[in-house]
């Protein structure tokens, strides 16, 4: 009796006036309230979680109405956050596996960090793709017409959108190809990126066209300046604005193109700006993000060099400072 009373209920879901009355309504709850609440949020994992959990349950009304692509996009975005963290405890137990020299276990850790990757970027390509829709953007088209962002919210959406898609070529790379995301993404989110307000997004949208002019060199327009120093800029722009999304950008451009120095150097400027920053109140969540991507790129430096994760108090240095002066030390004595 159970079984054939769920069966008649979702076989009405599609006549049902109700549940059209229904997906509006949590379309528009969605985009008017709980967006700004999201990403306004300080803690990265409870916000995958929701993308993860609720982005099925709004999209299941795209059958019978409009699909939510502004939200859905967001959605997206953050159900990909928790497959590259994943994906990133996957990295870091390769790297202790080869530090330690135990090869079964490294190869084990490494195949699943392609398969995380893999999934991380399908998610990726479909925020993209959400985020283009929403604005009814077509990338590719010839001439470049910008998309109507008619608030800042939709200006934060769009340049997300962008970042995800070029997010989702790296990913892919990662993963050895599996997941087939087309390459022309990145120079669609450079052209892209002109759209939006530099100043006024942390310098996060020429952040995005300098890695892209470090990826395909044709992309960079003549007399432009060195793509390092942009990144660098943008950086301290984000730092200024209280959103340090750029800084992240800049960390993995510095690890695709073997810049440890580079990597360095930002990682201690996050570190150094902790204490100063005033963070971006309403998009609180996107400077997390960018701290945890940060921290990452710290933990993969000391996995592999000493086989453990950043200590909380060297966060900012890439080796451990040791001085041996007025060090307290406890007697083992008083343990047993």
């Amino acid at each position: 009796m159970i079984i054939l009373a769920v069966a008649v209920l979702f076989a009405g879901c599609s006549a049902n006036p109700i549940y059209k009355t229904t997906g509006a309504v949590l379309a528009g709850y969605s985009e008017a309230e709980a967006t700004p609440y999201v990403m306004q949020m300080s803690d990265p994992e409870m916000a995958c979680a929701l993308g993860e959990g609720i982005d099925p349950l709004l999209y299941s009304f795209s059958r019978i109405n409009d699909a939510p692509d502004t939200t859905g996009s967001l959605l997206m975005l953050l159900a990909a956050n928790c497959m590259e963290y994943n994906a990133w405890e996957a990295e870091l137990a390769y790297l202790r596996a080869d530090y330690e020299g135990n090869v079964p276990a490294a190869k084990d850790a490494r195949e699943q960090t392609k398969r995380l990757h893999a999934l991380t970027a399908e998610r990726r390509q479909i925020a993209f793709r959400r985020a283009m829709e929403a604005y009814d953007f077509d990338p590719s088209k010839e001439p470049l017409e910008c998309p109507f962002l008619f608030t800042e919210q939709d200006e934060m959406t769009f340049m997300l959108g962008l970042l995800t898609g070029m997010q989702a070529v790296v990913n892919d790379a990662n993963s050895g190809a599996r997941a087939g995301i087309p390459r022309n993404i990145a120079p669609q989110a450079e052209r892209a990126a002109t759209c939006v307000d530099n100043e006024k997004l942390g310098g996060l949208p020429n952040a995005v066209r300098a890695l892209v002019w470090l990826l395909l060199p044709d992309t960079r327009p003549e007399l432009s300046p060195d793509p390092w120093k942009v990144l660098e800029n943008s950086s301290a722009k984000g730092v200024e604005a209280g959103i340090r999304a750029s800084m992240a950008v800049e960390a993995v451009a510095a690890e695709t193109f073997g810049r440890p120095d580079v990597l360095a150097d930002v990682i201690r400027r996050f570190a150094e700006a902790e204490d100063t920053i005033e963070v971006w109140e309403e998009y609180r969540l996107v400077d997390s993000v960018a701290r945890q991507a940060i921290r990452f790129s710290s933990d993969k430096h000391w996995t592999a060099q000493y086989g453990y994760r950043t200590p909380q108090r060297f966060f900012g240095k890439m080796s451990p400072e040791r001085n041996t002066e007025n060090v307290e030390t406890m007697s083992l004595d008083d343990l047993l």
